[in-house]
């Protein structure tokens, strides 16, 4: 494994280096494609590594549509056109393609042995300086970052669903994360037009620690009876103003996504609460996903 550096002002100077720099993502799904294309439309070059064929040979429509609907809906103007967006983006099936990244957001599904290869390979592929952020829903960073030589250069960075359109990052300081990189976290959130809230490592941070309850709650009301998702979701809007019910946001995620996180929390707590209801984890198995399949406890057209 390569040794952590003394410092990380050569990170910062490639992150801060415009249309020079190279920024690597882990994963051509949803949030890994969506986290491209806030970097490329930044105006940074990207690569993105996914071992997928399908996933890679799907990602740049995907990309050029996500570019599409983020300036239907964004006030201002992105730094580059869109044409030069797509251009800057190389997919790939290599890790070793990221080997002159300085900066690398994981975004592979969120499974911890799956992480733990991810984090033992980048260390091995990138240079000593490079800094590694995982964009894991709920692991904590400390387990990840202890599959590196570096620590003090891992940090996490959960980006919300979709990226493109969300203004604020959960940014999660490991217990050896150094305030270096931390620095070069925020200054690229902020170079790509997004605030980062710092919080403290710990399983779920607090997004998903609060979050996947609420959504595993929700379900377990639907499964019992007590209501339907439509009227469950409309309590949290009409009752709290909620812009979006608990059901509706599960769907938005994913429900695979949801119950994956749920078994992180579940071992990486002991408790028990974090156990998905038998509800989520029948819709996973008939492949009722949410959004990304038309169907889950809403509709959402056809496919």
């Amino acid at each position: 494994m390569n040794e952590p550096s003394s410092a990380t002002e050569g990170v910062q100077g490639g992150v801060h280096g415009g249309a020079g720099d190279v920024i690597g993502v882990v994963g051509a799904g949803t949030m890994g494609t969506g986290i491209a294309q806030c970097l490329a439309e930044a105006g940074h070059r990207v690569v993105v590594v996914d071992p997928g064929e399908q996933a890679l040979a799907t990602a740049p429509a995907r990309l050029r549509d996500g570019i599409r609907l983020a300036r239907m809906f964004r006030e201002q103007p992105a730094a580059v056109p869109m044409d030069a967006a797509l251009q800057a983006v190389t997919w790939t099936r290599r890790t070793q393609d990221l080997a002159d990244a300085r900066f690398v957001l994981e975004c592979a599904p969120e499974r911890i042995p799956l992480k733990e290869k991810v984090f033992r390979e980048l260390d091995d592929v990138c240079g000593a300086d490079a800094v590694f952020a995982t964009v894991t829903s709920a692991i904590p960073v400390e387990r990840l970052a202890a599959h590196t030589g570096r620590p003090r250069q891992v940090l996490g960075m959960h980006f919300m669903n979709p990226a493109p359109l969300k203004e604020a990052v959960e940014v999660v300081r490991g217990p050896r994360t150094a305030d270096e990189t931390l620095d070069t976290a925020l200054a690229l959130l902020a170079g790509i037009g997004k605030t980062g809230i710092v919080v403290s490592d710990a399983p779920g941070f607090v997004s998903n620690r609060v979050l996947m309850l609420t959504v595993n709650e929700a379900a377990t009301v639907v499964e019992q009876g007590t209501a339907d998702a439509a009227t469950v979701d409309r309590v949290f809007q009409e009752c709290f103003g909620h812009t979006m019910g608990p059901l509706a946001t599960g769907d938005l995620i994913g429900l695979d996504t949801i119950v994956d996180t749920l078994d992180v929390l579940l071992e990486c707590t002991g408790d028990q609460r974090f156990v998905p209801c038998g509800l989520l984890r029948g819709m996973v198995a008939e492949g009722r996903l949410g959004r990304k399949s038309g169907n889950g406890f809403h509709r959402y057209g056809p496919r």
